[in-house]
């Protein structure tokens, strides 16, 4: 496992690429064994602010998730101690870090200790289920569509 601390500096450590259709179909594989187990309730926060769409969950520590089919470019903002699984290839991330994240990814991810990811990208969307729509077709896989208790919304004028 490669630890990506420290290397913020250089410009390719903060893309996040499309993922091989090998290293998809892992995520998917993972996806299934962990279907099978018990669930752990996330709430997602999501704010529509000046054309933007942003999308915040805290994994806590100890849990393992694995993200729906990503079909547009975003940014995603990552702040905690987090083992991502990128394109066949596992890396710790420490702290905070900011990427640009390439459309068709399918992340894993496990939570060494509670970690925030914030996804965001510009839309005209105004509800949460047009926003999801927008970034993935996988929307069946989200956990704001399982118990939408969880989910906090904000929506501002500008």
């Amino acid at each position: 496992m490669r630890d990506l601390a420290g290397l913020d500096d250089r410009p390719a450590a903060n893309v996040i690429p499309a993922m091989s259709e090998t290293a998809l179909a892992k995520v998917r594989a993972l996806e299934s064994l962990a279907a099978s187990q018990p669930q752990q309730e996330i709430d997602t926060a999501h704010l529509f602010h000046a054309g933007l769409y942003a999308r915040t969950i805290r994994i806590p520590a100890g849990v393992m998730i694995t993200g729906a089919l990503i079909k547009i470019p975003t940014v995603l903002i990552v702040s905690g101690d987090v083992v991502i699984y990128l394109d066949g290839e596992a890396r710790e991330l420490h702290g905070y870090h900011v990427f640009a994240a390439s459309a068709g990814r399918k992340q894993a991810f496990v939570a060494l200790a509670d970690t925030d990811l914030t996804m965001l990208f510009p839309t005209a969307a105004k509800t949460i289920e047009a926003a999801e729509r927008a970034f993935t077709d996988e929307t069946d896989l989200l956990v704001s569509r399982r118990d939408t208790s969880f989910n906090t919304v904000t929506v501002t004028e500008d």
